[in-house]
């Protein structure tokens, strides 16, 4: 299955004292860098942010306008810089041509502040394959995409690979509503039809305040 991947990483992070989520500590690496392995086997990768000092070969940056609009407005940002790769948008890597091009048929989109998102993004992707593969295990609704869930049941919209096609039209609503900017993710893709994926326990535990932090082992920023 083609995808590509969202990494949203442009938040205010108020909670920890404006330290950036995507520049913390896990294991020796950045929540940023985690995240973007998370996504291995995106065709292309966008992080959605302030643009960072370092990223792997082949990543693109851009940032939602006006910074600091939401979640809803980054994946807009998001998704746009995926259809004109070679364009600098917002903040993004400069390039000449500023043609359109096509994009995979799935986005997997990613919020940057989960240590252990990889397992949930492996449990989707099966659970994906499974679904598009007619499998029995699935239940028939899903066909725009599948979106982490916690075991209790709590959802997790910033874990979930979403129909391409499904997702740009609910983001032109969106648009045509001015609704994008500080919109919620939940409103954004309320008209999809999703499933819900029970994913591994911890694997969408996030990072809001230095309590989280603590418990999930992660550190300040490098020095």
């Amino acid at each position: 299955m083609e995808f590509d991947a969202l990494i949203l990483a442009g938040g205010r992070s108020s909670r920890l004292g404006g330290s950036p989520k995507s520049e913390l500590i896990y294991d020796g690496e950045t929540l940023l860098n985690r995240a973007i392995s998370a996504a291995r086997g995106a065709r292309r990768i966008v992080v959605v942010g302030p643009e960072p000092q370092s990223l792997p070969p082949g990543v693109l940056t851009c940032r939602e306008d006006p910074p600091f609009a939401g979640p809803a407005a980054a994946i807009a940002a998001g998704l746009a810089r995926l259809r004109h790769p070679d364009r600098s948008l917002a903040g993004g890597n400069a390039g000449t041509t500023g043609a359109e091009d096509a994009v995979a048929a799935y986005t997997l989109i990613l919020a940057c502040d989960m240590p252990h998102a990889a397992g949930a993004v492996q449990a989707l992707q099966e659970a994906l394959h499974a679904g598009i593969a007619g499998s029995q295990a699935v239940v028939r609704q899903g066909n725009d995409g599948v979106m982490a869930a916690s075991a209790d049941g709590r959802l997790q919209p910033l874990a979930g690979f979403y129909r391409t096609a499904a997702l740009r039209a609910a983001i032109d609503d969106a648009s045509a509503r001015n609704a994008l900017n500080h919109g919620s993710v939940f409103a954004l893709l309320a008209r999809l039809d999703v499933q819900a994926v029970t994913v591994p326990a911890g694997s969408t535990d996030d990072v809001d305040t230095w309590d989280d932090a603590a418990a999930l082992g992660v550190d300040g920023r490098q020095q």
